[in-house]
């Protein structure tokens, strides 16, 4: 295929996943008060633990600002939504370039990495309100602490994120082994360094100084990497009995 019929075909798939996304803008307006208070529930939370011991209040700066959440936030949404879709545009356009046994990992890796990703989001959305809680916090009893909104959302975009991303680690191991950059004893070898390294990230990464929240992300890590092990050594397994010279004594001499 010619590069300009490439252009072409590339053309086309952006433009379906834009239109895609415009729809899913459009028909997401009509549902604007229940993604908001979606968005809006973990700082409701924190809020509400709060109680008057902090005095917190959420704002919107700016003449347009209302006119700008209800784009960002409806943006957003169908961003995601539309996900599937442009993602498997993405995938159109990629897989004819792919050799067939790239196809199948490739499968294998898009069929894990977004449920893992979903989990870690979920996971996220769920410890944010206690390091919000935290963090706002620290609020002198004297001051009050006003949470302008876009901060706010853009806040929790990141955190959802990292925690989305943390959860593709197994992932990324297994396509190390997969390629034989990364054997399963390796990582047995090293798992030690692995832990300090996640806990030493959840720590980093985690909006909250609370033990609890870095826990949240660190175990499930822990976990999946210790997976990850298992999986990269029957793996590892398989391609040794796959081997020519599976069975045979290094001390074995040669017919030759």
């Amino acid at each position: 295929m010619a590069l300009s019929d490439h252009l072409r075909e590339l053309r086309g798939r952006v433009m379906r996943a834009v239109t895609a996304w415009v729809v899913a803008l459009i028909v997401a307006l009509f549902f604007f008060d229940q993604i908001f208070a979606l968005v809006f529930e973990p700082y409701k939370q924190a809020a509400e633990r709060l109680g008057g011991d902090t005095d917190t209040q959420a704002t919107i700066a700016g003449v347009g600002g209302p006119l700008v959440l209800y784009l960002k936030l409806c943006g957003m949404a169908a961003l995601v939504v539309t996900s599937p879709y442009w993602l498997h545009q993405i995938w159109s356009f990629i897989l004819p370039g792919l050799h067939a046994h790239e196809r199948k990992w490739s499968r294998v890796f898009a069929a894990f990495a977004g449920p893992l990703f979903m989990v870690g989001v979920l996971v996220g959305y769920l410890t944010l309100p206690k390091g919000l809680e935290i963090l706002i916090g620290f609020t002198q009893a004297d001051l009050t602490n006003l949470v302008e909104f876009g901060d706010y959302f853009s806040f929790l975009v990141r955190t959802l994120l990292v925690f989305g991303i943390s959860f593709e680690i197994p992932v990324f191991l297994i396509l190390l082994n997969l390629t034989g950059l990364l054997p399963g004893r390796v990582i047995g070898q090293y798992r030690p360094w692995f832990i300090i390294g996640i806990f030493v990230f959840a720590a980093i990464a985690t909006p909250s100084t609370d033990p609890f929240t870095m826990l949240f992300l660190a175990l499930p890590m822990c976990a999946l990497v210790g997976v990850s092990e298992v999986i990269a050594r029957v793996l590892d397994k398989r391609k040794a009995a796959r081997s020519p010279y599976s069975g045979l004594s290094p001390d074995e001499p040669s017919p030759i």
